[in-house]
């Protein structure tokens, strides 16, 4: 009788710590270890998409203000005639600086949301709205930068099926700047491009 009474106690304490050990009780900790890692990979996003926004902003403040100043005088004028070139006598090139100032000020506003992100990795709300405008201030700044580089295009080969003549000779200097402003605006574009893949990555991490 001893026997089975101590066999029959082992069977109970056995079938009651089965009971006690629950089949997904490892779920809680490996979902905690998952968001915790989503948290790393988004704070990582995060600091990627600040150093970047930093960077877009000053690289299309360059193109802003090289384009703005871009303005020559020929040496030979007299006092009734002059022959100057400025960014202001092409409306293609006015466009291209207001929209680059406009993409700027955007990125300086934009990076307060940028740290919350860091500070926030989880939330979607930010990143949702940086992603929105994000995406508008890329077809701004491509538009701009493309329309550009297309008068850059014809000052420096002109076109002779329509009689437009190569400026880039006599206006040198000139041409130079807003050479050098198209490009720094292309720079920004693809700098704009990564931002937005990385708020997608980002996103998706979600």
């Amino acid at each position: 009788m001893e026997k089975s009474d101590a066999a029959t106690i082992e069977i109970a304490e056995t079938s009651r710590e089965r009971k006690g050990k629950l089949p997904f009780s490892g779920a809680p900790a490996a979902a905690l270890g998952r968001v915790k890692a989503a948290r790393g990979h988004n704070r990582g996003i995060g600091i990627f998409d600040l150093i970047l926004r930093i960077c877009a902003a000053v690289t299309t403040l360059a193109a802003a203000v090289a384009m703005a100043t871009a303005e020559e005088t020929l040496p030979f004028f007299t006092q009734f005639f002059q022959f100057d070139a400025g960014y202001d006598d092409m409306p293609t090139f006015s466009f291209f600086v207001i929209a680059m100032a406009i993409v700027t000020g955007y990125l300086f506003l934009s990076v307060p949301f940028s740290i919350v992100c860091i500070i926030r990795p989880i939330a979607t709300g930010p990143r949702m709205l940086l992603m929105l405008f994000d995406t508008m201030m890329l077809t701004l700044a491509t538009s701009a930068s493309a329309a550009a580089a297309a008068i850059v295009y014809l000052a420096h080969n002109g076109n002779s099926s329509a009689n437009w003549l190569a400026i880039c000779q006599l206006y040198s200097d000139f041409c130079q700047k807003v050479s050098g402003a198209a490009v720094a605006g292309f720079v920004g574009v693809g700098v704009l491009i990564l931002l937005v893949l990385a708020s997608a990555i980002a996103m998706r991490r979600h």
